[in-house]
């Protein structure tokens, strides 16, 4: 039973801090989450324009991760699921690849895209059983190298890799080397292997909302910055300082711990850019690949080629941008319509809006796929969570808060009178 009267304070109401804060309130707690915009979120919010759901950076949520299956109600956000492939633009023109293995009607375009060679199609389908036995725990204690240097060890060719994996990952590690831990290529590559890609009806935003209707004794502070975090103190921007028992950070530690001897946390941008349009492109739910290396254009995706709740009755179209550019608004958008006109012959588009995600994934290195409670603690009473502490994913960032929140009440059980 909770001892009343604990002031236990999360800073950062995204997936990790929501995580927490259930956590602590399955244990009796009422904890104070203390959020800097309009909105819980984090990274996972959608906006409406125009009678369109616009995610906040294009996302999916694979249906395998663990945590994921433990924190959501999966009927209740009615996912809308993604083909298992994508569509690789060449010449203007489309090649798709997919896995025959759950979808039959993609055997014949797999095998005749073009894409790589047959060799390269037993490789994949050797991949896929070989880390379907192999355990998360031990994908995250194998040795690290680089998802291209892994790549090319199994032996594809280097057309699989350019316009493929390339193009398709660059998409997910948001990096164009594909420079990411080989640990992050095999959990990712095995989680859409196992499981869906999918995308809430309402947006990626109806994962957060759930989390937040789930917390009933969670007092949240929004439009609230936090300045600095102490020992039983959190210091807002106003100059107020609020006494705290237990202090849960769910984003960027080192802005708001003074004198931390750790390296400065850097983090990988995207932009997203949505148009509407008359008719699709693709127009089966799968992701569409530009594979040419001048193009800053890398991935494409329909969403109104799944069932959503838009109102609009025209077609939505995102595109993201990963390269780094120095071009403004206008000039991007110029550039981005005439790269889809030249890579994939997409014309009579219409711009709506695009998003810079500055901060969209931490760039990590050693990457985990947990820690026990007890390595979340920073201090005597400062705890942290986020994907930062583990990996770039809405799975690590679940176990994150999960496991921070663990902590804390490890650390109130052990001696509620003194901390």
């Amino acid at each position: 039973m909770a001892q009343k009267g604990l002031k236990i304070h999360i800073v950062g109401a995204g997936v990790s801090g929501l995580v927490a804060a259930k956590v602590l309130e399955d244990h009796g707690h009422s904890p104070v989450v203390i959020e800097a915009t309009e909105r819980p979120g984090g990274r996972v919010k959608t906006d409406t324009i125009h009678g369109f759901k616009l995610d906040q950076g294009f996302q999916v949520l694979l249906t395998n991760y663990p945590a994921a299956k433990k924190y959501l109600d999966f009927s209740a956000l009615e996912l809308q699921e993604l083909k298992p492939g994508a569509v690789i633009f060449r010449n203007g023109k489309q090649k798709i690849i997919g896995d025959p293995r759950r979808d039959l009607s993609v055997l014949f375009s797999t095998i005749f895209s073009g894409i790589g060679n047959l060799s390269d199609k037993f490789k994949i389908l050797k991949l896929n059983m070989r880390l379907k036995k192999k355990s998360v725990e031990d994908i995250f204690d194998s040795q690290e190298i680089s998802t291209k240097q892994y790549l090319s060890n199994i032996g594809f060719s280097s057309q699989m890799i350019d316009n493929f994996f390339q193009p398709f990952f660059t998409g997910i590690f948001l990096e164009t080397e594909l420079k990411t831990s080989s640990r992050m290529f095999e959990f990712v590559f095995k989680m859409f292997g196992e499981g869906m890609a999918v995308i809430p009806l309402g947006g990626m935003e109806e994962i957060s909302k759930q989390l937040t209707a789930k917390l009933n004794k969670t007092v949240f502070k929004l439009n609230t910055e936090v300045t600095s975090v102490k020992d039983r103190e959190v210091v807002l921007s106003t100059g107020e300082k609020l006494i705290s028992d237990a202090t849960i950070i769910a984003t960027d530690v080192n802005k708001l711990v003074k004198n931390l001897q750790r390296q400065s946390l850097e983090w990988k941008s995207c932009q997203t850019l949505y148009f509407k349009s008359k008719k699709r492109a693709i127009v089966k739910p799968f992701i569409g690949l530009i594979p040419n290396n001048k193009s800053l254009i890398n991935n494409i995706f329909y969403h109104t080629s799944l069932q959503t709740s838009n109102t609009s009755k025209e077609e939505l179209l995102s595109v993201t941008v990963v390269k780094d550019h120095n071009l403004l608004e206008k000039e991007l958008v110029a550039t981005v319509l005439q790269q889809l006109e030249e890579e994939c012959n997409i014309q009579a588009l219409t711009f709506l809006k695009f998003y810079t995600i500055s901060k969209a994934l931490p760039a990590l290195e050693n990457l985990k796929y947990e820690v026990s409670p007890s390595e979340t603690q920073l201090t005597a009473t400062v705890f942290l969570a986020g994907d930062v502490q583990l990996n770039g994913s809405l799975n690590a960032a679940m176990i994150a808060g999960e496991n921070a929140a663990l902590a804390v009440l490890e650390r109130l059980s052990r001696n509620t009178t003194t901390v």
